[in-house]
């Protein structure tokens, strides 16, 4: 059809992932959130929600890919706000306690029950893993890989995780928790919840107090490597374009995943339009292995290097030098001292790539497939 689009928008998240995924054609736009990025730039998120057109602040999936703060503080203080909200959620997806012990295993945190809280209070019933039937998100030991087709044919494979991830994730989840509340106990998630002032509407964000700089402080702490493993991760596809969202998954289920796909596809690599690479571009998640596996013009970065020093400069140099594409496009939705050398004109003739950053006047980054 005339005028089908996909577009794929990096949100200022500070050191975390927040995408707004627009899809559609000249008729109607629709969209999918992943992430929510750490608490410090709820700001972007909720200004990329205010300025949805009205009457169609619609989003037809919510994707949560893991409990790592900086992947769902800022979706946990967007739904936070009272109902009724100004925007509709068909579905999300996100595996909560509830799904990780029926499932023997999922993932972890204080933030993930307060999460569920939100979700079994605010959601309507049917939208929480709705295309899951209620179940949990996560791919199976063997036969096909799940797919799940949005509304306007968006389609969406599920790469991670794993019902062995998601047992690590249990066990991180319970250690997390401590004695402050047993898991799955949502009634008492919503009590806890209602006192942490990051998430409360109308009471100011980050920095207004020395106890938040200090929280803010914990929270840029290394993240578990249980909760990356446990993340939501899939290749999207419509109207010819694709992309892969990795979230912070963990390179050897989806090299795994991936390779089911191509068998079942009878494909040698995947050619997809972009890439969203895993955990930020971390050395320990862009593999030999992986890019062998994908074809790709497009890399993307997201992450403005605080906290964790991302994205690695092995990982960038990995990306440049094994992809089979001339000149492959790397997008960055900051400029920091981590990524600023790839700007470098010189070195990007030498490498034959091309390094694209988020314009400063620009509110998000946005890669038009």
């Amino acid at each position: 059809m005339a005028g089908e689009f996909f577009h794929i928008e990096m949100l200022p998240a500070l050191h975390g992932d927040c995408l707004v995924v627009e899809y559609g054609d000249e008729r109607r736009t629709r969209r999918m959130l992943i992430d929510g990025g750490p608490i410090g730039a709820f700001r972007a998120l909720q200004a990329r929600v205010d300025a949805l057109p009205a009457g169609d602040r619609n989003f037809e999936l919510v994707v949560l890919s893991h409990v790592d703060t900086d992947h769902v503080d800022g979706i946990i203080r967007l739904f936070a706000q009272p109902r009724p909200w100004p925007f509709v959620v068909r579905d999300v997806w996100f595996n909560g306690w509830r799904h990780l012990e029926q499932a023997h295993g999922l993932l972890g945190g204080k933030q993930g029950e307060y999460f569920s809280a939100l979700l079994a209070r605010r959601l309507d019933p049917g939208s929480w893993n709705g295309a899951f039937g209620g179940g949990p998100v996560v791919v199976p030991a063997e036969g096909e890989l799940p797919e799940r087709t949005l509304a306007g044919q968006l389609k969406l494979t599920l790469l991670s995780p794993s019902p062995q991830k998601l047992e690590r994730m249990r066990k991180a989840w319970r250690k997390d928790l401590g004695d402050a509340i047993e898991p799955g106990d949502l009634d008492a998630a919503w009590e806890l919840l209602a006192g942490r002032k990051q998430y409360l509407p109308g009471q100011g964000l980050l920095g207004t107090t020395p106890e938040l700089d200090a929280l803010l402080e914990k929270q840029g702490r290394p993240d578990n490597a249980a909760a990356n493993g446990s993340s939501i991760a899939f290749l999207a596809e419509f109207a010819g374009r694709s992309c892969l969202f990795l979230a912070d998954a963990h390179p050897d289920l989806v090299c795994a995943s991936l390779s089911r796909l191509l068998r079942a596809r009878g494909l040698e690599r995947l050619v997809v339009d972009a890439v969203k690479l895993s955990h930020h571009g971390s050395r320990g998640n862009v593999t030999d292995e992986l890019l062998a596996l994908v074809e790709s013009p497009r890399f993307l970065f997201s992450t403005n290097g605080a906290q964790f020093g991302h994205p690695d400069r092995e990982a960038v140099q990995r990306v440049i030098g094994r992809t089979t594409q001339l000149r492959p496009k790397l997008y960055f939705n900051y400029e920091s001292d981590q990524n600023r050398e790839w700007a470098e004109k010189r070195l990007q003739e030498e490498l034959q790539y091309d390094a694209v950053y988020r314009p400063d006047d620009a509110a998000s980054l946005v890669v038009k497939l």
